[in-house]
């Protein structure tokens, strides 16, 4: 069977870096799922969608075409064909995210695109709900963690441009996404019964990468 790894956790733990060096290490491709979830968001506030709104988000979740490349080294993520991959990073959108995750069509269509790119070989996949929903039966999964504070400085330092945040704002507006999505009644962020726990906070990228890629390798 081609090799799954399930990267599990919250913002700011490094899933994103860390899933691309263990993919760069074991020759396996990419998917960062969070990247969907997003650009699904960035689409419904470009159309003018109320994103609190679920009714409404639901009723057009449908039409948006959204494709993620998985090469490690260069993924890319495209709306109807448009590179979306700086606009669906921005505060805006990460601060509309959760609600418009949090709703069921919302995820049915994203889970069944993300299966299918998974279907196609050997990958490293990120996300909230990986292991517990959209690769179960992943060979491997961790669930990647690190403290609040740890987690806000790294995001605050993405969002160096923006002079809004800070890294107390940027801790703020983390704790309420970690809060809305591990409360959510559609596949919350939770940790696999299976699941590796990794605390990131006092450990280098590619200290992290090296302890994936041994799981991996005790797995084949």
């Amino acid at each position: 069977m081609p090799l799954v790894i399930a990267m599990d956790g919250p913002s700011g733990s490094g899933k994103s870096s860390a899933s691309k060096g263990v993919a760069r290490a074991l020759g396996l491709r990419y998917l960062d799922t969070g990247a969907m979830y997003r650009a699904m968001t960035w689409w419904m506030l470009n159309e003018g969608v109320p994103v609190e709104d679920a009714a409404a988000v639901a009723a057009r979740a449908a039409e948006p075409v959204i494709e993620s490349g998985t090469d490690p080294d260069g993924p890319t993520i495209t709306v109807g064909g448009a590179d979306v991959s700086a606009p669906i990073r921005t505060r805006g959108v990460t601060n509309a995210v959760s609600a418009v995750s949090s709703v069921p069509e919302v995820r049915a269509r994203l889970v069944e695109l993300q299966r299918e790119i998974i279907g196609a070989g050997g990958i490293v996949v990120e996300g909230r709900d990986i292991g517990t929903v959209v690769a179960p039966d992943a060979a491997v999964k961790v669930y990647l963690t690190a403290s609040e504070e740890a987690r806000a400085a790294r995001r605050a330092r993405e969002l160096a441009a923006d002079p809004g945040a800070s890294v107390t704002v940027t801790q703020a507006e983390q704790a309420r996404r970690d809060r809305l999505d591990s409360t959510r009644k559609a596949s919350p962020l939770a940790r696999a019964g299976d699941a590796v726990e990794i605390d990131s906070t006092e450990l280098s990228l590619d200290e992290v990468i090296e302890a994936v890629v041994r799981l991996a390798k005790e797995r084949d």
